[in-house]
């Protein structure tokens, strides 16, 4: 795993499950290599749902799907996409699955330095991107959502913690 990547991992799980309780249903959205999962299972959080349109997910599957996939609306406390929604707009779909006083919690690059995350990326210093990054956005300027807290890490990245907009 690359540095700026593992660095990462461990800044997320800092930042965004210390206040989450280990009982809470939560879905990740892009769950890749498992590694929150992991860590969550290892935690004692016992309600996790890993979703991810490839194995080894806990379902396998499109979100934009997620009533065929047999997740039911306003079903989640939380729901977690790292390096998601830069890839596509899901954010209909957040907002249908999470509770009314749910939270969704995000990170997604800086759309204007999108460029330079690429060029470490081409050098090993961060993970190689999955698919094109067709949706970057700016996470101040969700419309179905308001922000909670809002961070940003290094000026390259965007961390959010989100609530329904009323």
């Amino acid at each position: 795993m690359p540095i700026l990547s593992t660095y990462a991992q461990k800044k997320k799980l800092k930042y965004f499950l210390k206040d989450i309780d280990k009982s809470s249903r939560i879905l990740e959205v892009g769950s890749g290599s498992q590694w929150l999962g992991k860590y969550m299972r290892e935690n004692g959080y016992i309600n996790y749902i890993g979703l991810d349109i490839s194995p080894p997910a806990d379902i396998v599957g499109d979100i934009r799907m997620w009533k065929q996939l047999g997740l039911e609306s306003k079903s989640f406390d939380y729901i977690i996409a790292f390096e998601v929604v830069e890839h596509i707009n899901i954010f209909q779909e957040f907002y249908d699955l999470l509770k009314d006083d749910g939270e969704l919690m995000l990170t997604t690059p800086m759309p204007h330095m999108d460029w330079l995350l690429e060029i470490f990326e081409k050098i090993g210093l961060n993970q190689e991107r999955t698919s094109p990054h067709d949706n970057l956005v700016y996470l101040k300027k969700l419309k179905q959502f308001e922000p909670i807290e809002l961070k940003n890490m290094a000026l390259l990245s965007q961390w959010g913690k989100f609530k329904k907009a009323v």
